[in-house]
């Protein structure tokens, strides 16, 4: 199911919650009962609670949204590293040169094929990538230098391979759900308290509160969406790419 049809049906499910429940409130409520006699420390209780959990909300928007710009740079910082391996390699005989460049892009390849897949269907990396980034590190550190030029280019890759193979850790801790269970539990238990608050008002009178009361609800089933989506930044709607690995090696397929 598309992630955008997931947020339309909460959106629409929480609507038709309000509406049903205000609806069997008119025809339940009593007769002659007097909707404004609301009191006021229930009403200031509900702007209380709906400030607090609006709160609540915007910290997890900018956690969960932090966690995915993070995951974006893991990626950024790989793809550069493994760029420069590439490139700068060139200083190296045309065999060992070409035998790294090709195990960078069977590395790349893999990456964001196989590997992107497997973190977008079940949350991890791939074995093979690992065996591929190893093997690439073998090539690189087992090539003695020939001369003071080769010898000034081997730490920097050393360096940048090292650099590449923290971004994939990086990456592997970030393939998993950024909010833990029971802040979860928190936000839903708070929207519900926080929409239920509405109907202690007793918002019944008008279609303009109707409205009003639908579009709340409606507001926080869509703030709760964008953490959902937020919250695995590579296996859901709005996610980090591989489009890093894409522009730095065009000749890679994604």
């Amino acid at each position: 199911m598309s992630d955008w049809l997931v947020l339309v049906l909460a959106m629409l499910g929480a609507c038709a919650v309000v509406v049903v429940i205000v609806l069997v409130r008119q025809k339940t409520a009593a007769e002659g009962e007097d909707p404004s006699e609301t009191p006021d420390v229930i009403e200031y209780m509900t702007m209380w609670i709906g400030v607090v959990y609006a709160i609540v909300l915007g910290l997890a928007i900018a956690g969960v949204w932090e966690a995915r710009s993070a995951a974006q740079d893991h990626v950024q910082a790989e793809a550069q590293a493994l760029h420069e391996v590439s490139e700068r390699v060139r200083v190296y005989p045309p065999d060992v040169r070409d035998r790294i460049r090709h195990d960078v892009n069977a590395y790349v390849g893999h990456v964001v094929t196989a590997e992107w897949k497997s973190m977008a269907d079940h949350g991890r990396l791939t074995a093979r990538g690992g065996e591929l980034l190893t093997r690439l590190r073998h090539e690189v550190t087992d090539y003695q230098p020939k001369n003071d030029f080769e010898a000034q280019a081997y730490q920097p890759l050393l360096d940048q391979l090292a650099a590449a193979d923290q971004a994939r850790n990086a990456r592997a801790d970030a393939t998993g759900a950024t909010m833990p269970p029971v802040v979860w539990w928190g936000l839903l238990t708070g929207a519900v308290i926080t929409v239920g608050m509405v109907f202690a008002l007793q918002i019944r009178r008008t279609g303009r509160e109707l409205v009003l009361a639908g579009l709340f609800s409606t507001t926080i089933a869509f703030m709760l969406f964008l953490i959902w989506d937020f919250d695995s930044p590579y296996s859901r709607g709005i996610t980090a790419t591989a489009q890093p690995f894409l522009n730095l090696f065009p000749n890679i397929k994604g």
